[in-house]
């Protein structure tokens, strides 16, 4: 663990969902419960296809008199197109706030315990925006959204040494926590098989959303039978995409990866053939999995 490290993230944007109906607009749609998000606490949550399989994730973040979601920057005009489908009577307005926020991870150390934090999601006022704990898994450390003219001159002057994005991508494939749409395609990823139960991304008491009906069918009729999970790779990392073989069977495929770490979507049975010695091959690598402590498997 290195010592206490911010990167910046530019991948990042944030759109701005304002307005008096914003909560109840947000509350329909998306996986979490978002009467939860306010002032001391950051929520983790998905926009689902009506067939319940992913679209987007992201923070929602309570600012001010608006929700911010803080999501892909590449993807977010899509992410507002999509809302704004929805909107209909309702009294919302959706705008890209992200040349008003700049985004960083900052973690190494107990960095939440550097800026007063202790507990995923838990949230403070900083530096004019907000710093919260990764609400996925308090391991990922922080997360920071600010003003973007003020830059990142309080998390310097809190001891936060400014780090590269390769870094932060290291210490979450280590972690085995996906980064959106590079580990979960849109349109066909399910939540259930991307870990968002076991990373607060769901609230099972909220009631309807877009999706809810096949994310709980999935959960309560123990349909999981693939897991995204982390993997170590013993040869040149394949490209994303490249298909994991359990002998002559195609047993899951590559998400993303550096360094000898990857993600990849594996069925469930080749991750037990791969404990007991079998071994599991993507574009000549053998691919190991890895088991988070965080992650909970199906029971057989």
């Amino acid at each position: 663990m290195p010592g206490l490290v911010y990167v910046e993230l530019p991948e990042r944007g944030v759109l701005e969902v304002a307005g008096e109906d914003r909560v109840a607009f947000l509350q329909g749609l998306v996986s979490n419960d978002v009467t939860k998000a306010g002032a001391d606490r950051v929520i983790f949550a998905a926009l689902l296809t009506a067939q319940g399989r992913y679209l987007f994730d992201f923070f929602v973040i309570a600012l001010g008199e608006a929700l911010y979601l803080e999501a892909e920057a590449a993807r977010l005009p899509d992410l507002q197109r999509r809302l704004s489908l929805y909107k209909l009577r309702s009294k919302v307005t959706l705008a890209d706030a992200s040349r008003r926020f700049a985004v960083a991870a900052a973690f190494g150390r107990d960095a939440p315990a550097a800026l007063g934090l202790s507990g995923e999601g838990a949230a403070k006022g900083f530096a004019g925006g907000i710093a919260f704990v990764d609400p996925r898994l308090a391991a990922l450390g922080l997360r920071c959204v600010l003003p973007r003219e003020a830059g990142f001159a309080a998390l310097e002057a809190a001891g936060f040494a400014r780090g590269d994005e390769a870094l932060y991508d290291t210490h979450r494939l280590a972690l085995g926590v996906p980064d959106g749409s590079r580990d979960l395609l849109a349109e066909k990823a399910l939540l259930l098989e991307s870990g968002f139960d076991e990373m607060n991304g769901i609230d099972w008491q909220k009631g309807c959303y877009m999706g809810q009906e096949l994310t709980a069918r999935t959960k309560y009729r123990a349909l999981v039978k693939k897991r995204l999970l982390p993997v170590r790779v013993d040869g040149a990392l394949p490209p994303a995409g490249t298909p994991v073989m359990l002998g002559n069977e195609e047993a899951g495929e590559l998400r993303s990866g550096r360094d000898g770490r990857a993600l990849a979507l594996l069925r469930l049975d080749a991750v037990e053939a791969a404990a007991k010695g079998t071994p599991l091959i993507a574009g000549g690598a053998r691919v190991v999995p890895e088991m988070p402590a965080w992650v909970r498997l199906p029971e057989a």
